[in-house]
């Protein structure tokens, strides 16, 4: 069966030669040039095999309505962000699928300020691209393209101003990384052993964009770098996904910690060390990061799920550290994105400040579980199942920033309906599983008598 084409706030993606084609790539970077307007426009893209022919279509679109193309190369996703307000751009493509297996590829749209686009300027791309009425330059008027030196520099810069360097050398961590086959395996290595002065140990390091294991950086895809961490004796080991993005951690014994405790640690450390306000989160974001904020003195914000709603709203609030459960730490003095680069330095600081091993820092932050489950709906039967479920749980305090968010003190549930399938996503977390498991029982239990009221 064809994938269809995914459109949304996070860009176009689909399979390559089937939804996703060079013909589209090139349609949907003419739309976003005559969204910015002429001028220099950044693109990026990941190791992935089709990138390069889907980076010749991208230029081709951005110079037929007149944008200079600037090519970064092969740069993670926080790269392409920053680079295209350091270099003053009109805005920046990052082609990459992320975590989505080999075959996919993607366009992921930003402004000039380096923020991926909020949902009411993503449609106005969207509504420019269905239109097909580009203003197309003449001949005389096709702009050159341009090659970006050192497009790592001005990233792994901001970076070592925030962290202290100097501390983390001293400690001569021993590292694993696994770069996924992805961005990370070029330029992780010189991050943490160049510039921070570790013996790294690479696993999946060949940046080919075959990737030799599941793409997602969740704990049941990171054997090989467990292995090798306890192998090697490391003190930690680090795991990314294809573009750079998202921070998975496994400990000195080789366990993964789970992807929530990557933001928990860049929490801890950023508060204690570095600067004092607001913590940002989504919805689905463990307790335990609320937990750590907290006890260092920080309020904390919990907004809708996904990079956009997270990082508008750290910079309205001011917030100083936040992001998302699937390790996507975001630090704004560094650059308002999700980043594993930044990730990565900020808990080697955590560790070379306190002292202290991997599993003892784990160890100190409250342990929770989360329960994921899903129930099949009609669409249309979505929005009155959702307000079903915030009448069974009227007495508890709520959240509707993004479906059904119930707030039990020491524990939560939510409940939202999938942009991408036919299903309400349900998502609960306690102090334990027992009770984990009983919160997302009792939410599908009302929202299957919903279902079956409304037949």
């Amino acid at each position: 069966m064809k994938e269809a084409l995914k459109v949304g706030v996070s860009g176009v993606r689909g399979v390559v030669g089937e939804s996703f084609t060079p013909q589209l790539a090139a349609g949907f970077a003419q739309a976003f040039g005559s969204f910015v307007g002429q001028g220099p426009v950044l693109v990026g893209r990941d190791t992935r095999p089709s990138g390069f022919m889907i980076e010749n279509a991208v230029v081709a679109g951005l110079q037929s309505v007149g944008c200079k193309p600037i090519l970064a190369g092969v740069v993670p996703t926080p790269t392409v962000l920053m680079l295209t307000k350091h270099l003053g751009c009109r805005g920046g493509i990052a082609i990459t699928a992320s975590h989505n297996p080999a075959e996919w590829n993607a366009l992921k749209f930003a402004d000039r300020n380096g923020l991926f686009l909020d949902e009411n300027r993503a449609q106005e791309l969207f509504d420019i691209y269905h239109q097909q009425d580009f203003p197309l330059v003449a001949e005389a008027d096709i702009p050159g393209v341009a090659h970006q030196t050192y497009p790592m520099e001005p990233h792994f810069k901001a970076i070592m101003a925030y962290v202290d360097q100097g501390l983390i050398r001293r400690r001569r961590f021993k590292v694993a990384v696994d770069g996924c086959n992805g961005v990370g395996a070029l330029h992780s290595p010189f991050l943490l052993g160049t510039l921070l002065g570790c013996e790294v140990v690479p696993v999946f390091d060949t940046p080919s964009g075959l990737f030799e294991r599941n793409p997602e950086p969740l704990p049941q895809h990171l054997g090989a770098l467990s292995a090798a961490v306890v192998r090697q004796g490391c003190d930690l080991g680090f795991a990314q996904d294809p573009d750079g993005d998202r921070l998975a951690i496994v400990n000195e014994r080789g366990e993964p910690i789970g992807e929530d405790l990557t933001l928990a640690l860049a929490v801890w450390q950023v508060l204690e060390r570095h600067e004092s306000g607001p913590v940002a989160i989504n919805l689905i974001t463990s307790k335990a990061v609320e937990v750590v904020a907290r006890q260092r003195g920080a309020d904390v914000v919990r907004t809708r799920v996904g990079e956009t709603h997270v990082a508008g709203a750290m910079l309205n609030l001011g917030a100083v550290v936040g992001g998302e459960n699937n390790g996507g730490v975001i630090i704004p003095r560094i650059h308002p994105c999700r980043d594993s680069f930044a990730g990565m330095a900020i808990v080697l600081e955590l560790m070379a400040t306190s002292g202290l091993a991997l599993s003892a820092l784990r160890a100190a932050i409250p342990e929770y579980v989360v329960v994921r489950d899903k129930l099949e709906v009609r669409p249309e039967q979505a929005p009155g199942l959702l307000r079903n479920l915030r009448r069974h749980y009227a007495q508890h305090r709520l959240n509707f920033l993004d479906g059904v968010f119930v707030d039990m003190e020491d524990a939560w549930v939510h409940a939202r309906r999938s942009n991408t399938e036919p299903v309400i996503r349900i998502t609960a977390e306690a102090a334990s599983g027992e009770r984990a498991r009983k919160l997302a029982a009792d939410v599908r239990a009302c929202l299957t008598e919903s279902t079956s009221g409304a037949r």
